[in-house]
């Protein structure tokens, strides 16, 4: 047992390098002021003060938190649908329409928000719905497979009991289908709105400049203004959001499963 253990000492290395030290390095940044040496650091709470007692931070981290929110519902509407009539398919049609939602994942992100800039450069949508446009489209094929995945690993003997006690398809659904799928909803919801949330080359790219949201912040303190301290600040406030999301999601799947 004791020679398995070392084959985690890799990657535990790994993690240390990769992980914990550059998180200790946002925290450093994020509670110090800007110029501190290597041996005076002088501790502070105002990158924090900063950015809740300016209106306009906190207004692009409730616009972030919108955004992603919305987005979220949308990838559910769509999603729900294309992975419940996937999932009604039957051999080779299941395989080869997950293929057609996998494949352009296969392309950078980058590069297929560059190609919907292309497709929406000369349209006359907001810069809020090119945005939004870019999110959905990036982040729908998570929903949908998470909701497949769940939908395809259904008993369908319980669809034929309920059936058999007198539901329609209508209320086979909504009493079985609908609450056994609730783990793939919930699964979909934490890979679409936490990055959502904290994206920042989709609303540079579509937005035009014009639509600032807390990735962008981010972005901008540490390329543009070199303000270090402060941009870690926001990073480690996403951070803290972000681990609250999906506490509050995985919450709701374990409850689910102690029913």
């Amino acid at each position: 047992m004791k020679s398995f253990k070392r084959l985690a000492y890799p990657y535990i290395i790994w993690a240390l390098l990769l992980i914990v030290a550059p998180m200790f390095i946002i925290v450093l940044y994020a509670f110090t002021v800007e110029g501190n040496g290597v041996i005076t650091l002088r501790v502070t709470f105002n990158n924090f003060v900063r950015f809740f007692s300016d209106p306009i931070f906190f207004n692009v981290l409730v616009k972030s938190l919108k955004l992603a929110a919305i987005t979220t519902i949308i990838c559910i509407l769509i999603g729900y649908p294309a992975a419940y009539m996937i999932a009604k398919l039957k051999g080779n049609n299941q395989t080869i329409m997950v293929l057609l939602i996998t494949a352009p994942q296969l392309i950078n992100m980058l590069v297929r928000t560059y190609a919907w800039r292309g497709i929406l450069l000369n349209s006359e949508f907001p810069a809020e719905i090119k945005v939004y446009i870019g999110m959905i489209y990036n982040f729908l094929p998570f929903m949908i497979l998470q909701i497949y995945t769940s939908l395809s690993k259904l008993d369908k003997s319980l669809i034929t009991a309920a059936n058999d006690l007198g539901c329609d398809n209508k209320k086979a659904f909504l009493k079985v289908t609908l609450p056994l799928s609730v783990p793939g909803i919930i699964s979909g919801i934490t890979l679409v709105f936490l990055p959502a949330v904290s994206s920042f080359f989709i609303p540079k790219l579509l937005g035009g400049g014009s639509f600032l949201l807390v990735g962008n912040l981010i972005e901008n303190y540490f390329i543009t203004t070199g303000d270090w301290n402060f941009g870690a600040a926001i990073s480690l406030i996403m951070m803290v959001i972000i681990l609250i999301s999906m506490y509050f999601t995985r919450k709701l799947d374990y409850d689910k499963e102690a029913r």
